[in-house]
C-alpha cells in the first residue's frame, strides 16, 4: 500500500478538484489602462502597468481580493491535511551536506528532518562535532533565511549573508569564525553578491545603489564592486570596479598563488 499511496493520493487530488470544485471561479474585476508604449514604431499596450506599483492602495487592494479568492478555494480541499501530514512523513529524516575544509575544521550541514533551514557544524579531525551556526535562530518567525557564506584563507574569519522575508536586499555579518565573535558592523542594501576575501582584513562584494522607492520593483542596473575593510563603516568602502559604467551584474573572486624557493 505504501508504494501506491502517492499515486492514490495524487488520484485523490485530481479527482476532488474536478468534482468538488468544478463550480465556475467569479474572479475579481482587474481595471485596465491606458497605457501605450511605442517599440520600434509599433504600439504595445500595457494595460496593467499600474499594478507594477507594488506600494499603491489600489495594488494592494487588488492582491487582498485576490488571496480572499485563492484561499476560499483551498480552504474547501478536505484532504489538505491529509497531504501535509503524508509530506512531513516523507520528508522527516536526518540530512547532510557536503563537507569543505576552513583551516583546523571540516564544515558540513545537517537538517534533523523538517527543520527550515540546515545547520552549520564543524569539527576538527578526530574530534567532536560542534554547532556553528543556525540560521533558523536568525528570527522568530522563521522568515530571516542564510544566504552566502565565504571564509578567509586561513579559515579564521568568516562573512555570511542574511535574507530577511525572502528580499534579494541582504545585510552582510562579518565574524571571527575561531571565537563565533561578531565583528565590526553589519553591511546593509547588499544585492547579488559573493564575498571574497582578501587576507583576513577585508573582503570584497557587489552591489546597487539603494533605489529610491520601493525595493522590489524600482530598477536596478549599476552592479559595483566594492571593498569593505573590517572594522570600518560601510560608508567609508571603496567602489573598486563599475563606477564609471553600466554593470549590469559583477563580481570579485581571488586566486592564491604559492611560491616555493
Amino acid at each position: 500500500m505504501k508504494k501506491i499511496f502517492p499515486f492514490s493520493l495524487l488520484l485523490a487530488l485530481l479527482t476532488g478538484c474536478c468534482t468538488d470544485h468544478n463550480k465556475k471561479i467569479e474572479y475579481p474585476v482587474t481595471k485596465k489602462g491606458d497605457v501605450v508604449d511605442t517599440i520600434f514604431g509599433t504600439p504595445v499596450p500595457d494595460p496593467y502597468r499600474w499594478l507594477e506599483d507594488d506600494k499603491s492602495d489600489e495594488t494592494a487592494a487588488w492582491v487582498k481580493e485576490q488571496n480572499a479568492l485563492t484561499f476560499r478555494y483551498l480552504d474547501k480541499i478536505p484532504y489538505r491535511t491529509q497531504i501535509k501530514e503524508q509530506l512531513k512523513k516523507m520528508w522527516n529524516y536526518e540530512k547532510f551536506g557536503m563537507p569543505f575544509k576552513e583551516g583546523a575544521y571540516t564544515y558540513y550541514t545537517k537538517n534533523n528532518g523538517l527543520q527550515n533551514q540546515f545547520v552549520y557544524y564543524r569539527q576538527k579531525d578526530g574530534g567532536e562535532p560542534e554547532l556553528f551556526l543556525d540560521p533558523n535562530t536568525f528570527s522568530a518567525d522563521g522568515t530571516t533565511s542564510l544566504g552566502e557564506i565565504g571564509f578567509s584563507k586561513d579559515g579564521s574569519m568568516v562573512a555570511y549573508t542574511i535574507s530577511e522575508g525572502g528580499s534579494d536586499w541582504r545585510k552582510v555579518i562579518t565574524m571571527n569564525a575561531i571565537t563565533k565573535l561578531i565583528m565590526g558592523d553589519t553591511l546593509v542594501d547588499v544585492k547579488f553578491t559573493s564575498i571574497a576575501w582578501q587576507g583576513n582584513d577585508g573582503f570584497y562584494y557587489s552591489t546597487y545603489d539603494k533605489p529610491k522607492g520601493s525595493q522590489l520593483s524600482a530598477m536596478t542596473d549599476h552592479h559595483k564592486l566594492y571593498y569593505h575593510k573590517v572594522g570600518t563603516k560601510q560608508s567609508d568602502d571603496k567602489v573598486v570596479f563599475g563606477a564609471d559604467r553600466m554593470i549590469r551584474y559583477v563580481g570579485g573572486y581571488l586566486t592564491w598563488i604559492s611560491y616555493r624557493g
